[in-house]
């Protein structure tokens, strides 16, 4: 059955699906994914909303054979394609294939983090942690997964989390007690024995930067992968290629020294002694900096900055420490884990500030938080090296002569998703966690081959396609490059792969260069369909008169007086969307003011008061509510129908002007002769503005208004390049015809 029969009316997918309907951008769309799986090429397709890109892709996949992997920008949507649209299209074609999903290790529970917080139970920080710890041990025994997404009885961001998982840091690998019992490595065999995995962009990036070290990957083979909401790549893909270093990182290799020291080497050390000069060098970084938060590059320091003297002491106590778990490290597999954990620190401590890697140029940076510093050394461009990756090119393999243990960097390897530093794109965001990177040391792999004649580049287009469960042995330190022997080099080229990357916004106005350079994607082939939605009728696009520049300090206040009139129209029911947390902040005070002193019923929900899926559900419960919330809000939202039509934009999301990177990436185009505003900055705010302007309309039946509080949109040259990639809404600058049209809503 071919792909526009099992689309058409009375075929399988509308037998199976209520309301469904056939669209011809979605027939095309899954007709150019089949095309590039039997040709292992590579496309980027952009589908607007309600193309229903999600079956565009699984029809096909499913179809051609083969192990598939589909990668997502949020766990909301792995969750989603793996209970519910996998089943539904693989029970609709009738095809006989498994699935797995596939998360970072800090979503699983870790048995043997959770036997030593039962025995140290009386080290929890409250009631409530004891309560939670509870429920825990009660889910455990019934969970067969140890996803703890599936114990509803704690919530997702419950502090007793981090005392019952495992980290990369301080998994034991195979050398734990409870290795034979691990969650993780059983979700990682049933992706081994799946047809299609279901991943996250952090875990995808977190095998392809194990691959630049020489270490075989953590996912299995695949002869197609398909990232959704692919945007999102380049920013995923530059956290990963970087390398960090946080005050939070020695904080918790403290508490853990502790802990681990008093329990199974009380005699070894007086450990709070050992300690506590490490403990002050820590903190004391955070001293050499005002009370603002800041992100200041590693040359804007300059030669006499307290840092660098804070640095020199933090490196010998740390020296000490390691010295002192090194002389330990014999008694217990938790000592030995403590004592590369400090091996790791350093070498991370001693390549910041290192000079750059030749032919790739990268910045050190520091991120300046309330309680913490963070040093990043960051990564211009990661065009060349994940081009390298999807090619195939200068891919070492392990030596035969390397003695490893099969199954023990399965574990330690396996880096956390949610852990990564996700910086708010938008500025004013501390992040909450570090940055779980690679090791500085490691030197990347060759690009001898990347010369080669177009024919040869695609014979070797590869990835994810080495030996399995093969690690660095428990122990023992991995030498930067894995050598690449006789023998391997003397081995077929693996099979080449189909790679789909696939999102609502990665054009502008049908120009994919911002993206596809970004990622080295030169060989793509691009195609674009435009929403089916009818968006002249169903929506009208408002840009108010006399609202102040945003560089104003009354913008955001400004921005909420004339929403006002919008709201109370709308009788709540609406989004307000900011480019930053301060104006998060300031903008739901207000509103928060004005209708308490007017008495207006629309309950005000912000960003951080609850999780983001309380808030949500909070709103649609209200009915009338106003939600303000920042970056989290701008994408990855589907709230249908009457219970979403209004949503307020701020400003233009343009990056932070404060961003070290994004100055660095400015320069180097202007030093290149290029126009860094038209070609990197716009771009990347539209692709964001249309995020964000996607909340609005999410089905056939969908009204609103989208109000951008931006009159840039309209009084600058480039505003017009701007609102012609939005969706193309009816446009109007009158307040009184767009509040009669939310009275009809």
């Amino acid at each position: 059955m071919d792909l526009p029969t099992l689309f058409s009316e009375s075929g399988p997918l509308a037998r199976a699906f209520d309301g469904y309907c056939v669209r011809t951008e979605q027939i095309e769309m899954a007709q150019a994914i089949q095309a590039a799986i039997r040709e292992a090429s590579t496309v980027v397709l952009e589908a607007g909303t309600g193309v229903g890109k999600t079956a565009a892709y699984l029809v096909p996949s499913l179809l051609e054979g083969g192990k598939v992997i589909v990668s997502t920008g949020t766990k909301a949507l792995q969750d989603q394609l793996f209970h519910r649209d996998l089943p539904a299209v693989r029970d609709a074609l009738g095809v006989p294939i498994k699935v797995a999903l596939l998360k970072g290790r800090s979503n699983y529970l870790c048995w043997h983090h959770l036997d030593r917080t039962n025995q140290d139970a009386t080290l929890l920080g409250s009631r409530q942690e004891v309560r939670d710890l509870g429920f825990i041990n009660s889910f455990i025994h019934r969970s067969p997964t140890g996803d703890k997404a599936e114990c509803p009885t704690v919530p997702e961001h419950a502090t007793i989390w981090a005392r019952v998982t495992s980290t990369r840091e301080n998994c034991l690998g195979s050398d734990c007690p409870r290795y034979s019992e691990c969650f993780v490595v059983k979700a990682r065999r049933e992706a081994q024995d799946a047809d299609v995995v279901v991943v996250n962009h952090h875990l995808f990036f977190a095998d392809l930067m194990l691959r630049e070290e020489g270490v075989p990957e953590l996912l299995p083979n695949a002869q197609t992968i398909i990232f959704d909401e692919a945007h999102q790549l380049p920013d995923t893909a530059t956290l990963f290629f970087g390398d960090s270093v946080s005050t939070l990182q020695f904080l918790d290799l403290l508490r853990d020294t502790l802990a681990t020291g008093q329990a199974q080497a009380r005699d070894g050390a007086n450990w709070n002694d050992v300690l506590a000069p490490l403990d002050r060098a820590a903190r004391d970084l955070r001293l050499c900096f005002g009370p603002q938060l800041q992100r200041l590059s590693q040359a804007q320091l300059g030669l006499d900055h307290p840092l660098w003297a804070a640095l020199d002491k933090l490196k010998d106590a740390l020296a000490h420490v390691r010295d002192v778990l090194d002389s330990q490290a014999e008694r217990s597999p938790d000592l030995a884990q403590l004592h590369r954990r400090a091996h790791e620190l350093m070498q991370r401590l001693m390549a910041w500030g290192a000079p750059e890697r030749a032919g790739e140029p990268e910045l050190c940076w520091i991120d300046v938080g309330s309680h913490g510093v963070q040093l990043h050394r960051t990564p211009i461009s990661v065009a060349e090296v994940f081009r390298r990756q999807r090619l195939g090119l200068g891919e070492a393999e392990i030596a035969p002569d390397e003695e490893v243990d099969e199954n023990d960097e399965i574990v330690r390897h396996t880096l956390d998703d949610d852990e990564a530093a996700m910086m708010d794109a938008f500025g004013d965001v501390e992040p909450v966690a570090p940055l779980r990177p690679t090791s500085p040391s490691r030197q990347r792999g060759g690009n001898a081959e990347d010369d080669a004649d177009g024919d040869d580049a695609e014979d070797l287009q590869a990835l994810l396609a080495g030996a399995d469960d093969v690690g660095s042995p428990s122990g023992h330190e991995r030498p930067p490059t894995a050598k690449l022997s006789a023998e391997v080099s003397s081995i077929a080229p693996p099979p080449r792969k189909a790679w789909v990357f696939t999102s609502a916004t990665l054009a502008v106005k049908n120009d994919f260069s911002h993206f596809t350079h970004a990622l080295g994607l030169e060989d793509a082939a691009c195609q674009s369909w435009s929403s089916p939605y009818d968006y002249p009728s169903q929506a009208i696009l408002y840009v108010p008169h006399n609202v102040p520049q945003p560089s104003d300090p009354g913008h955001t206040d400004a921005v909420v007086d004339a929403a006002l009139p919008l709201i109370r129209a709308n009788r709540g029911r609406a989004f307000v969307l900011c480019t930053s947390l301060r104006a998060v902040a300031k903008a739901a005070e207000r509103l928060k003011k004005i209708f308490g002193e007017s008495g207006d019923p629309f309950p005000v929900l912000q960003q951080g008061d609850a999780p983001r899926p309380t808030l949500l559900e909070d709103f649609r419960r209200a009915g009338n509510a106003v939600l303000v919330g920042s970056h989290s809000f701008w994408e990855g939202i589907d709230v249908k129908g009457d219970a979403l039509t209004l949503v307020v934009i701020d400003k233009l999301p343009f990056a932070p002007p404060d961003d070290p990177v994004l100055a660095k990436r400015l320069e180097l185009l202007a030093k290149a002769g290029g126009n860094p505003f038209m070609s990197h900055q716009v771009p990347q705010a539209i692709i964001a503005l249309k995020q964000g302007a996607g909340r609005l309309i999410r089905s056939e039946t969908d009204r609103g208004v989208l109000m951008i509080c931006d009159t840039r949109l309209i009084d600058k040259p480039y505003g017009r390049r701007i609102w012609q990639s939005l969706p193309p809404m009816r446009r109007s600058r009158i307040e009184q015809e767009v509040v009669d049209f939310l009275l009809t809503l």
